[in-house]
């Protein structure tokens, strides 16, 4: 087992996933808080990835953030280098393959939520932030949780976005999904069974620990 593979690919999707529920949730709340045309365009852009091929995703970023456009150039201004074949790449490849496994389930969970609760807390003088923070949020804790499962174990088996975006560069962009084509077009099947066999007990372990939570525990909703 190639162990800086494994650690590069847990490394990825632990970045990935908590940049992911920071920028997700107020993401989700507007979701959830209603309909019209900028929120229906809104949904479409992140639920894109679902439909996309992951190939042509990578595409895109690789076009986009490379030095041939203005994006691209300013982001080597910034940060000294191109995103383009990097671990910052991945992350942000990795981001929006797996935005509508983090959005989604958290926009079902605030939409479940009766709006009563808010205005009652509102008029008893709780700021939005506190109502979000203190109502809101603990009553969709099983969506978050959801989400951020989700999330994780999504990005731990993407290929497409990250073979496009990032390559087969060892310790840098090489994720386990990689080393395992690498594997097979090697006629290395051994190593590639093992590889395949822990990204199945990811999946496998991240499914199983949502299935076995209680539906309802208390007054949470969803």
């Amino acid at each position: 087992m190639d162990w800086q593979t494994v650690e590069l690919t847990v490394r990825l999707a632990a970045t990935t996933t908590t940049l992911l529920m920071l920028l997700g949730l107020p993401l989700a709340w507007w979701l959830a808080r209603g309909g019209g045309w900028a929120r229906a365009g809104v949904q479409a852009i992140v639920g894109l990835p679902l439909v996309l091929p992951p190939t042509v995703l990578g595409f895109y970023l690789l076009v986009d953030l490379g030095p041939l456009t203005g994006l691209g150039r300013a982001l080597i201004h910034l940060i000294g280098h191109p995103l383009a074949f990097s671990f910052t790449g991945l992350v942000v490849g990795s981001m929006l393959y797996s935005l509508p496994f983090a959005v989604q389930p958290m926009v079902a969970g605030f939409s479940a939520i009766d709006r009563e609760f808010g205005e009652v807390a509102s008029t008893l003088g709780a700021s939005p932030v506190r109502v979000f923070l203190g109502i809101t949020l603990p009553l969709a804790k099983r969506s978050v949780v959801t989400a951020a499962v989700l999330a994780f174990t999504h990005t731990v088996g993407e290929f497409g976005v990250v073979l496009m975006l990032g390559g087969n560069i060892p310790g840098a962009t090489r994720t386990m999904s990689i080393a395992l084509y690498d594997q097979v077009q090697d006629g290395q099947y051994a190593d590639a069974n093992r590889t395949a066999l822990v990204l199945l007990l990811v999946a496998f372990a991240g499914l199983v620990a949502l299935y076995a939570r209680p539906r309802r525990s208390g007054g949470e909703l969803v």
